[in-house]
């Protein structure tokens, strides 16, 4: 089993990539063999709009035709027989770069038909990592439910599967006396980062595993 995560997040060190971190400790324990790769990285931009991998018979029919920083990665996530995608939500949405990687990799896949049928060959076990401020209770009030319901559709489409793991209210700083940003309890942050925060991961832990071991729901 070859698993790829990949890292949307600006931050390498923190709450998105700790969480794939873990991930990808679990789908080890199965054996599998793990990569990380961080968006930010990586010097890409999303879809232009081209079509070329629309055209019937064309030389990147099903595939992107954009050769930059990205292709490797395409590649590999295709290739994968897992993927994991890591982002934090910004304005009620994937960051940017998660978005520009999300859109090179599925328009492909996606073909202009009823339904919007796939042609990625095969099946590619998944899973979307969102981290964000805002708390659980609070998703649907402001739709955060509503557009990661969309882009879990549209991996279960394309892909075959795909599970959600969300780490709601996280610790942003180390020091929150240092930003402004008095709409946070900063002790009831650190608390949950100290007391909520590990049970996330565990289940982070748990969902490499079981793509790795191909349980995944």
């Amino acid at each position: 089993m070859n698993v790829l995560a990949i890292n949307g997040s600006p931050r390498k060190k923190w709450n998105t990539a700790t969480l794939l971190e873990n991930a990808l400790e679990g789908a080890k324990s199965a054996g599998a063999a793990c990569e990380l790769a961080h968006l930010y990285d990586i010097d890409f931009k999303g879809c232009i709009s081209c079509f070329e991998c629309k055209k019937i018979g064309g030389k990147s029919y099903g595939r992107c035709i954009v050769q930059d920083g990205l292709t490797p990665v395409l590649e590999k996530a295709a290739a994968a027989d897992a993927l994991i995608v890591g982002s934090p939500v910004y304005f009620g949405a994937e960051s940017g770069e998660t978005r520009s990687f999300l859109e090179r990799l599925m328009f492909p896949f996606t073909t202009y038909t009823p339904g919007y049928a796939s042609i990625f060959p095969g099946k590619l076990a998944t899973a979307l990592v969102y981290t964000m401020n805002v708390k659980e209770e609070m998703l649907e009030q402001l739709a955060y439910d509503k557009f990661m319901g969309r882009m879990q559709a549209t991996m279960n489409r394309i892909f075959g599967s795909c599970e959600v793991l969300l780490a709601t209210d996280t610790y942003q700083f180390k020091d929150y006396g240092k930003y402004l940003s008095s709409v946070w309890d900063p002790v009831a942050k650190a608390k949950r980062r100290e007391e909520v925060f590990p049970r996330d991961c565990a289940k982070a832990y748990e969902l490499g595993k079981r793509l790795a071991t191909g349980t995944a729901g």
